[in-house]
């Protein structure tokens, strides 16, 4: 093994992005807009800091509210 890996690794799921999302609404303030522009810079720093590959584990419109994802036609 090269690299190194937490003892106590757990899984991100979507109710830890929600609960991230709660407290990042509660730090953001009230308005919804600035809510969203807030969760979106976070989650796209975050998606570039893995690679790209945080994208892959998020619903849809969490991708597209973020900007990492175009809308997929219904």
């Amino acid at each position: 093994m090269t690299g190194r890996e937490p003892a106590d690794r757990v899984d991100a799921t979507d109710d830890d992005a929600a609960e991230l999302i709660a407290q990042l609404r509660e730090l953001a303030g009230a308005d919804p807009a600035d809510v969203r522009q807030v969760v979106a810079e976070v989650l796209a720093a975050l998606d570039r800091a893995a690679g790209g590959a945080l994208r892959e584990h998020l619903p849809e419109t969490i991708r597209v509210d973020a900007g990492l994802d175009a809308p997929s036609r219904a």
